[in-house]
């Protein structure tokens, strides 16, 4: 795979990935993009982004992805 997946891209990726594969997450997040508004120009573009990533990837390829959510810089800010 020579796609290059960002941290944000895989983050979101993370948590949608509800059912563990790559047809289960592009459904996920493109269900989760038609609730956004336009005030969400910024969140569509990077489902967008990883939308496309994931539609030009194999299921092998989506499926050695580390989709592990990283809390961990959101619980050094609670500190």
């Amino acid at each position: 795979m020579n796609t290059i997946i960002t941290y944000e891209e895989q983050q979101l990726m993370a948590l949608y990935n509800r059912t563990g594969t790559r047809a289960g997450l592009l459904a996920e997040l493109t269900q989760m993009r038609g609730y956004l508004g336009d005030e969400d120009s910024d969140l569509r573009a990077l489902t967008d982004s990883a939308i496309g990533k994931l539609e030009a990837m194999t299921d092998e390829d989506c499926a050695a992805l580390d989709l592990t959510p990283d809390f961990g810089a959101e619980d050094e800010d609670a500190e």
